[in-house]
């Protein structure tokens, strides 16, 4: 395994100095991430995947390591195929749940067409889709039957599923894991707590999901995503936890500019 990391851009929602992108992706490139972008800013309704944010989303995240989060606001296909080119510009790949492939989390199967469509686009345009963590028993089926098909394991997600365990979550999907969601919790809620909170994820479940990473040979993302504190703070937290005491590969290194 080969490993970047990146913090998604909802860290920085809800806070009074709120940060252009140009200023986000500065700080960020100071400390040495890439950034993992959302579809919208908070409270806002515009896409910044639209065709005319382009050029700026480029200009931003030039020498970055970047990767998108999928707009989720039941998506078509014609904007499933700009938000792709999107990705192809800034060589990212696009994280998407299950609800932006038209496949619902609970209940009976649904047809997969358009999420074939979606892959098709994908896949002409050399973009990888990376599924975020949902029911198992749904990730392997997309998994059966889309090849190009890829993982993003959410770890907070995978912490409180009441019917499968954090191992469960690992052992079935990190041979094709090429994305991380790294957040904990109390045990309760996914409320992207910062790494290494009372009574979340165990040193030896972190050590877990490391080793079984580790046996593949995937180039994978590892996004901060968590919210409760400000930027920096969580940011500082999160590596000393990540990389000081767990010993994570590949600490980025801060790039004063």
């Amino acid at each position: 395994m080969r490993i970047k990391y990146v913090v998604s851009s909802m860290v920085f929602w809800g806070h009074q100095s709120r940060l252009s992108l140009e200023r986000e992706c500065r700080l960020l490139k100071s400390l040495g991430f890439g950034i993992e972008l959302w579809p919208n800013t908070g409270g806002l309704d515009e896409c910044r995947y639209d065709r005319t944010n382009w050029p700026r989303l480029a200009a931003a995240t030039e020498g970055m390591t970047v990767s998108m989060r999928s707009r989720n606001d039941n998506p078509t296909i014609e904007q499933w195929l700009e938000q792709i080119q999107c990705a192809k510009l800034l060589n990212a790949n696009i994280v998407a749940d299950l609800k932006s492939l038209a496949i619902g989390q609970t209940g009976e199967d649904n047809p997969l067409d358009f999420a074939a469509e979606v892959v098709k686009i994908a896949d002409e345009n050399d973009c990888l889709i990376c599924i975020e963590t949902g029911p198992l028993d749904k990730l392997k089926r997309l998994g059966e039957k889309f090849n190009s098909i890829r993982y993003c394991l959410d770890t907070g997600f995978a912490s409180i599923d009441p019917n499968f365990s954090f191992r469960d979550y690992v052992d079935m999907l990190a041979d094709r894991v090429v994305h991380l969601h790294l957040s904990d919790n109390f045990g309760s809620s996914d409320d992207h707590e910062p790494l290494g909170c009372a009574c979340g994820l165990q040193r030896r479940d972190w050590d877990y999901l490391l080793n079984c990473l580790n046996k593949y040979d995937n180039d994978v993302i590892g996004s901060l995503e968590m919210s409760p504190c400000p930027p920096l703070i969580m940011i500082h937290k999160a590596s000393e936890y990540l990389f000081d005491q767990l010993k994570w590969p590949e600490r980025p290194k801060e790039e004063p500019i």
